[in-house]
Parts: structure tokens; C-alpha cells; sequence
């Protein structure tokens, strides 16, 4: 996902919004990796790579209260919003089994 927010402030308040919102995404077993980057030369710009277990993984996290409180509040501090679903075709990732913790 890429967010584009309005201005500094805004960024600084969705980065808040961000950490709130990660304190209960860390407890969510399916969901692998969720990580926010801020681009080079980009400082109003956001963009999340998320990795989970399954589809049943994402969907549980979409329903999560506290998911859906930021999904509620992010829109305030944004302009623009790019969502890309993508099929993995390679690579390296974390275990979502017992031996990952």
C-alpha cells in the first residue's frame, strides 16, 4: 500500500496512528510481516509492505478492532491511497510456525 499524506503534520499523526495500530497487529498469528517505509525523498509518502499467512490470515486481520479503527481514522491525514494485491512467486520469508518465536 502506498499512502500520500497532506501535509507534515498529517504524516507525523498517521505515523502515530501507525505505532497505535502495531501494538495490536503484533499479537495477530497469521500476520507475518507489517512494516512502514518512508520513501526517499518522498517525506509525505507512507508505504506498507504486509505479508500474511493465508488469505483466512488477512481477512482476520481486516476484522480486528483495532484494524478497523485505523481504516476509520487514517482517511483525515491522507490525499491518496494505492492498495496492490500481489502473488508470491518467490522469495524468502518468515515462518509462521511454533519454530519462529
Amino acid at each position: 500500500m502506498r499512502f500520500t499524506t497532506r501535509d507534515a503534520d498529517a504524516a507525523q499523526q498517521f505515523d502515530d496512528l501507525v505505532a497505535r495500530t502495531l501494538e495490536g497487529i503484533r499479537t495477530e498469528p497469521g500476520t507475518l510481516v507489517y512494516v512502514s517505509h518512508t520513501p526517499v525523498d518522498e517525506p509525505l509518502v507512507r508505504v506498507f509492505y504486509e505479508l500474511y499467512a493465508d488469505e483466512a490470515a488477512f481477512q482476520a486481520h481486516e476484522e480486528q478492532p483495532h484494524t478497523r479503527q485505523m481504516l476509520k481514522e487514517r482517511e483525515q491525514y491522507l490525499t491518496n491511497v494505492e492498495v496492490t494485491f500481489m502473488h508470491e512467486t518467490a522469495g524468502k520469508r518468515p515462518s509462521s510456525g511454533p519454530e519462529a518465536t
